[in-house]
């Protein structure tokens, strides 16, 4: 009897939607990911554009020539594009969300367009290859992106051309809620932006956003959101083990206690 109701209380709670049985990705599968982006040390020292806190990122010393900033994702702090303006880029921003960048210098000086980066072209969404596209850039220039747009980098990446992409020598992203690559679905759907990235590009850096802190399951260690910094390959001329994180000039993102990266996100040996 004692049996036939604890049965009868799993069917109801089954009924109810109290249990759901879930397939998570293979540890193995999610260490690899990590691993490949284990970030390496070249001849360039990183330095810092943008702000001490939020909206200021560390990008490797190789920036000569890079003629332009383009930059998804504006909300409320524009520091970095305006480093990136001061160093004598062209600067592109676009966001939707916003009626113009927070920056006080004249229109002129920056461009700037109402929509989101998607995988589509009207008058919400543009893509990336069409907004480059627009900007009547010198198609042979090196370019430098800096994307922070919460959640859409993956689809945006991975409907972007390898053209374009290896058109950018350096490459800051801000990817958002990691911890579901132990969802199958995501993890499939995030490995082919990160794939696509590491064929013409290394990480260089890594710095999790605090506001969000850490995953923690099965062993791994996973930030739910975090800034990556990528350099082209055929720019790299020396490669080690990047060892020390956080760098000398990370800083955190909010008020929120201070969150490392996890040592399985990089290797200290």
């Amino acid at each position: 009897m004692k049996i036939l109701k604890v049965i009868n209380y799993i069917e109801s709670l089954l009924n109810r939607g109290r249990f759901v049985f879930r397939k998570i990705t293979p540890t193995q599968k999610v260490k690899l990911l990590i691993e490949s982006l284990h970030p390496i040390k070249t001849q360039f020292d990183l330095i810092r554009l943008g702000s001490t806190g939020d909206g200021g990122y560390l990008i490797p010393d190789d920036i000569n020539e890079i003629k332009a900033c383009f930059s998804p994702g504006v909300h409320l702090i524009s520091s970095f594009e305006l480093d990136c303006l001061n160093i004598g880029m062209k600067v592109f921003m676009a966001d939707k969300s916003v009626e113009k960048p927070n920056l006080e210098i004249p229109t002129t000086e920056y461009n700037f367009i109402q929509k989101f980066i998607g995988c589509t072209n009207n008058s919400e969404f543009i893509t990336m290859d069409a907004w480059v596209k627009s900007s009547d850039i010198d198609k042979n220039s090196d370019l430098l992106l800096q994307m922070d747009i919460e959640g859409s980098e993956y689809n945006s990446i991975i409907n972007m051309s390898d053209e374009l992409l290896n058109r950018f020598r350096i490459i800051v992203i801000e990817f958002h809620s990691l911890q579901d690559l132990w969802q199958p679905r995501f993890f499939d759907f995030a490995s082919v932006a990160f794939n696509k990235i590491l064929q013409s590009h290394t990480c260089v850096h890594i710095h999790p956003n605090n506001e969000d802190g850490i995953d923690k399951r099965l062993g791994i260690e996973i930030p739910r959101t975090a800034e990556f910094t990528f350099l082209r390959n055929d720019r790299i001329k020396s490669k080690s083990k990047a060892k020390q994180f956080p760098h000398l000039l990370d800083n955190d993102n909010s008020t929120k206690d201070h969150v490392f990266l996890p040592l399985n996100w990089y290797d200290k040996k």
